[in-house]
C-alpha cells in the first residue's frame, strides 16, 4: 500500500469523519449546520472534518447561494473500497460486505438480513444510476 492509501485511511480513522460520510451517505447532501446539529458536533468542528475529508477527495460541495451543501464522492468512496479489498485477507475478495458472523450473532436475524438487503438494493440503484449516466453520454 502506498504513502498516498495510507495517508487515505488515516483520514479515515477519524470516528467523527465516518459518521459525516455514514450521514451524506444515507441522507445525500447537507450542510455543515444540519451536520453539526444530527452529530451533535460544533459547526467549527464539522467544517474542520469536511475541509480533510475535501481534501482527500471523499467529499465535495458547491455553492447554492447562501448554502454550501457537501456530498460524499462516490467514486472516491468506491476507490477506498477497492483499495481496502486488494489488502483484505478474510477471504471475502471483496465482493460482499455481507458478514456472517454479524447475523450468526444477532439476536434479530431477521433485521440484520433486511438491513443488508436494503443496503444491496441502495447499491444496485448506484450502479443502476451509473449505467443510465454512461448510456446518456455516448
Amino acid at each position: 500500500m502506498g504513502k498516498k492509501q495510507a495517508e487515505l485511511f488515516k483520514v479515515l480513522g477519524v470516528e467523527t469523519r465516518i459518521k459525516i460520510i455514514e450521514l451524506l451517505k444515507n441522507k445525500g447532501p447537507l450542510g455543515a449546520n444540519e451536520m453539526s446539529e444530527t452529530l451533535g458536533v460544533t459547526p467549527s468542528a464539522v467544517s474542520q472534518h469536511l475541509k480533510i475529508l475535501k481534501h482527500a477527495g471523499l467529499v465535495r460541495n458547491e455553492r447554492k447561494g447562501y448554502w454550501i451543501p457537501y456530498e460524499i464522492d462516490p467514486v472516491a468512496l468506491e476507490k477506498c473500497g477497492e483499495i481496502l479489498s486488494s489488502v483484505c485477507t478474510c477471504g471475502c475478495k471483496g465482493s460482499e460486505r455481507f458478514r456472517q458472523a454479524e447475523v450468526t450473532e444477532a439476536e434479530d436475524k431477521f433485521s440484520v438480513l433486511k438491513k443488508y438487503e436494503q443496503e444491496l438494493q441502495e447499491e444496485l440503484k448506484n450502479v443502476q444510476a451509473r449505467i443510465e449516466e454512461l448510456k446518456n453520454k455516448g
